[in-house]
Order: structure tokens, then sequence, then C-alpha cells
């Protein structure tokens, strides 16, 4: 079935209008990307201006109408690309505004006497560089890093710049050897193209958006919220993953429990409490090393399973992050806090993960019945936790 291009244009315009009103609507069910995606929608409806003066070119003088439609797409590629750079909080609207200025000059210039020649290949080279631009832009992203989606996003907009890369050099050569038959399908590809992209160009925005949604709450679900730490539920699903993936001879996990932590928010106030919970954090996440998985159970209770570490590794690394930790919190703001923390090490060679957990809490437990501040070992007298 044949459709001609003025069908064509219409439905173009129908799909970016549809597309654009999507946009718009998805708006306030993400409102930390609201403004990226307003930029996207703006540029969409960008598109819809330059395909109308398309459509309606030959009312006004060929250069002018051409011309104007070109500035108006380039517009809405040039938003499109501040979009995607949006998503890692990046602009860049005086070098989008600098490049429309240089393609007016073009086409006041040099597009006025050629104007056929800019239409169908030259104006063709500054929206495949655009394109392929956005690509790069999205492949260096660290915000869809780690996205299913981001795949498709780029392969969308590698495939329109190869596309308007190829109307501007190899369509010229095809026009020159079969003559204006060949430019009619070049323009009627053109037009079928552009109706695919201006669906699936923002359908994989907004899969990028969800999906990075998604993400963002699936961390927030595993994390505790006042120290930033890994919470019970990350603990379980990821340590279990890490035992599966080491020898669990070769793994060892340290449990904490902050001495007396209620006599100081009774005496400090839960400000300072939750003070002294973060800085406990802070001290294990360093001390345990970057390979540990360190977690907050609850409460003032901590755990961190240690990959690659024996028994031996694990106390001493036990014992630096209670000597630190008491340092620290001599030395917080304020009068300074006495504080200490027990410490239980599992015993090696424990089956999973809720095992190795019970044998360091018995360890934990007497710890403190032997007068806390001290790291015990399930299978090992006890001995101090600091100097």
């Amino acid at each position: 079935m044949q459709i001609d291009l003025q069908t064509l244009w219409y439905l173009t315009v129908g799909t970016l209008l549809v597309s654009a009103s999507l946009l718009l609507w998805e708006r306030h069910a993400h409102p930390g990307r609201a403004n990226i995606l307003a930029v996207l929608a703006a540029g969409l409806f960008a598109f819809v201006l330059g395909c109308i003066v398309a459509m309606n070119r030959s009312h006004v003088p060929v250069a002018l109408g051409m011309g104007a439609t070109n500035l108006l797409m380039m517009s809405g590629y040039l938003l499109v690309l501040n979009a995607m750079a949006g998503l890692d909080g990046r602009r860049y609207i005086w070098s989008s505004a600098g490049a429309l200025c240089i393609l007016a000059v073009g086409w006041a210039s040099i597009g006025t006497h050629f104007p056929a020649v800019f239409w169908n290949h030259v104006s063709a080279l500054p929206i495949a560089l655009t394109c392929g631009l956005t690509a790069w832009i999205l492949s260096r992203s660290h915000t869809v890093r780690g996205l299913r989606s981001r795949s498709v996003a780029i392969s969308i907009s590698v495939v329109h710049s190869a596309f308007y890369f190829g109307r501007g050099v190899i369509a010229p050569v095809l026009g020159h050897e079969y003559g204006a038959t060949m430019l009619s399908a070049i323009a009627q590809a053109t037009m079928y193209e552009a109706v695919l992209y201006s669906v699936a160009m923002p359908m994989s925005f907004l899969m990028l958006i969800r999906e990075e949604e998604k993400q963002h709450l699936l961390h927030m679900s595993h994390t505790d919220q006042l120290t930033g730490l890994a919470n019970r539920h990350a603990f379980f699903e990821q340590g279990t993953r890490i035992l599966r993936q080491r020898d669990r001879h070769h793994v060892s996990l340290l449990a904490f429990d902050l001495d007396h932590f209620k006599a100081i928010n009774d005496r400090y106030g839960h400000p300072v409490g939750d003070e002294i919970l973060k800085l406990f954090a802070e001290v294990a996440r360093q001390g345990a090393g970057s390979d540990a998985l360190v977690v907050r159970l609850g409460g003032e209770e901590f755990a961190a399973l240690l990959p690659q570490c024996d028994r031996d590794q694990a106390y001493d690394r036990g014992s630096l992050i209670a000597s630190r930790f008491t340092a620290a919190a001599a030395r917080a703001e304020g009068p300074g806090i006495e504080a200490t923390v027990s410490i239980g090490l599992a015993a090696p060679g424990c089956s999973d993960l809720s095992g190795m957990l019970a044998s360091a809490d018995g360890a934990l437990y007497r710890a403190k019945l032997l007068g806390r501040n001290r790291i015990e070992t399930a299978d090992a007298n006890v001995l101090p936790a600091a100097a």
C-alpha cells in the first residue's frame, strides 16, 4: 500500500502530538524528572511546528520555508539532546543556541542560493551530528549505566543519526545517478523513518525514566535511611549471594552492638544518638574494607560480612573499628561522648548466613555479659576490643 507524502506528514504530526502529551502526563508520576520530561516534550512540539511549516512551505519563499523548517527541526533535536543530558544534570543551552545561529547564517548566506541542495542533503548533516552526540551522551551517562533500556535508547539515536548521515552523504550520489525518482523515494523513506522515530525515541526515554525510578525504589527498600548502610533485608539478599560466590571458610562475619546506647539517648537526646549511629556507620564502612557488606540490622545493632577475610583478619578489623569509633565519639562536636561497642565474631565454616549471624550474635551476647567494649569470638577466649 502506497501512502502519499502529505499523509505521512499528518501521521508524523499525530504521533508527535500523542508522544508529547504522554510525556507531559508522565511528569505527574515522576516529579523528580518533570523538568527533563518537559524539555523532551518541548522538543516534540518543535518537531510538530517544523512539520506544519514544511507542509505549508509552498505558500512562502522556498528558501525561507525550507530554512524555517530545518531550524525548527534542529531545535527539536537539540532539545532532545538536552533532555538526555539532563538525566545527569547537564545542560547545553548556550551551545545549542550557538548551533542554531550558525545554521541560520548558513541558510541565509548559502541556502538561499542552493535551497534544494541544502534541503535534501546539507541540512541532514547537523541532524546526524546531534543524534550522534545524543547517543554518545547516553553511552557516557552515569545515571542510566546498568539500565536495560539504555541500549535501546542509544540504538534509536544511532540508527536515526546513520539514516540522516546517509541522506547527507550517500543520497546526493544516488540522486545524481537515478534522478528525481530516487529523491522522491528518499523523501518518502525519510517520512516513514520519522514516524518510527517519533514513537520509538520518546518511548525509550520513558523506559529509562521508569527503570531508573524502579532501581531507586529498590535501592531505598534495601537502604537504612538514617545511616545510608544496607538494611536487614539487603543483608540476607546480598550476603547470601556473596556466600554462594565464595568459599564460606574465607568469609567472616562481625556483629556489633553499641554499648549503653539507651543511656546516650536519655542523657544527650535522640538527635545526638542519631549522630552517634551515623558516626559508627561511617567508621565501620571505612574500617571494614571496600569489599565488605556493612549493614544496620536495627536499632544500635550492626553487622559486617567480610569476603576474603579469615578469623584473624576479621578480628583485627573489628578491633580497628572499635578503637576508631571510641576515639571519634570522644572528639564529637560538643562535650564529646564516651561511646564503645561490643563485637561478636562468627565461628568459621558456618553453613549459611543465618548460621553465621546466630554464631556472631552468640559471641556478641557473651561479650556484653563479660563487661562490654570487647570482641568475643564464637570459638575462642575473650580478647579486648581495643588497646
